[in-house]
């Protein structure tokens, strides 16, 4: 549904990647020249197998950039341990106590709200920030389970009515077909934006799949929804899903069984390799860098080819890790050891300009640990299946 770094691509990257670090504060004065025996671990929790791995690997890639860079840019020796959640609550509880045993300082992740939700109080109970860079629920952060949580993207209460908004301004339905996913990050934008439709004097007809079935289960589910639910007065379809597969195979139910509907995804299904079709509209959390110009996204461009193919999915992830590192440096150029309680109090005092990150709006927390800013990015799919940004307005 959004910064950096790491091998850098020259010496003007270097002089770019160190302005943005400097400016950076988490409280302490930060310099590039803490001792190189500065040392922690910090931990990423995310789906990099399963359903959705695609866009866990982005994450995971820009994370590992993140590190590179910041720990070439600070002289530091941060390791980054990876937890692969398959975006399942259960088994992001399994890695949350692992990395809880560990001698992790931080964490990055998880990627998925409803992880949060069952991981929130175990990173609480230790002390334990962590930092999302794609968990929108507001209930996060509103219901005062997760006090070491923070996030680098908006919340659903952001990213929701804005894409109401387009749809009501822009495509102009007199009735919308809107079908969660059974997950808590997609029950949420439904329920956020399905008043604001309605309010509009849209038609809403909300449907339910369930977002784990696969196979021939999940293929009976979405041509039935395509066959019994989708009429010809529902112009627009919202898929607030977190698989962007699903979405694609939801497309071409409908193209199959010759019906007409305008597909507009969220930011699960901001994957251009997985779902590209023509017409569509995806919103997300982080904007696409690939062809900017500015000197720093073109570093993290470039540098991230290290690691894997770019992905704007990725970019929100990045700026989370760097939120970990800067917090870790700052304690290390004030002389001390990094360790949970220093890092999380560090953290909530990061304040990175817009200027020294790809999202492109300053990086601060509120007290509850959401983000001070209110990003949101846009695209639509063209003829060819390329995602081109569009004003969300």
């Amino acid at each position: 549904m959004k910064r950096y770094l790491a091998t850098f691509g020259g010496a003007i990257a270097l002089t770019v990647g160190l302005a943005a670090l400097g400016t950076a504060s988490s409280g302490a004065k930060t310099t590039a020249t803490s001792a190189a025996s500065c040392s922690a671990s910090i931990a990423i929790e995310g789906p990099f197998t399963g359903a959705v791995a695609q866009l866990g690997l982005e994450q995971l890639h820009f994370a590992e950039l993140a590190v590179a860079n910041d720990n070439k840019a600070f002289k530091e020796n941060v390791s980054l341990g990876q937890d692969d959640t398959q975006l399942t609550p259960s088994i992001a509880t399994t890695k949350t106590q692992a990395i809880i045993a560990s001698s992790a300082v931080a964490a990055i992740g998880p990627a998925g709200s409803q992880e949060v939700e069952a991981v929130g109080p175990l990173f609480e109970r230790a002390g334990v920030a962590f930092v999302s860079g794609s968990a929108t629920l507001p209930a996060l952060t509103t219901s005062g389970k997760n006090k070491t949580f923070f996030r680098v993207v908006p919340d659903d209460d952001v990213q929701g009515p804005q894409d109401a908004h387009y749809v009501i301004n822009h495509l102009h339905p007199k009735a919308v077909l809107i079908i969660d996913d059974d997950e808590a990050y997609s029950q949420g934008l439904v329920s956020v934006m399905t008043p604001i439709l309605k309010a509009a004097g849209i038609k809403v007809n909300h449907q339910t799949i369930n977002g784990t079935d696969t196979g021939a289960t999940l293929a009976n589910a979405l041509s039935s929804l395509v066959t019994s639910q989708l009429n010809s007065s529902e112009t627009v379809t919202i898929l607030p899903w977190q698989t962007a597969s699903n979405a694609q195979q939801f497309g071409l139910d409908v193209q199959q069984q010759h019906k007409h509907t305008i597909l507009f995804g969220t930011d699960g299904t901001d994957s251009p390799s997985q779902f590209h079709i023509a017409g569509s509209y995806v919103s997300n959390f982080g904007p696409d860098i690939s062809t900017s110009k500015s000197a720093l996204d073109e570093s993290i461009v470039k540098g991230v080819a290290k690691y894997g193919p770019y992905g704007a999915f990725g970019v929100p992830t990045y700026t989370a890790t760097d939120v970990v590192m800067r917090a870790i440096h700052s304690v290390c150029a004030s002389g001390g050891k990094p360790s949970r309680s220093n890092v999380l109090a560090a953290i909530r005092k990061t304040n990175i300009p817009a200027s020294g990150n790809p999202l492109g709006v300053t990086i601060a927390f509120k007290s509850d640990g959401d983000l001070q800013g209110s990003p949101g990015y846009l695209f639509h799919i063209n003829s060819a299946g390329k995602y081109v940004s569009i004003p969300n307005h």
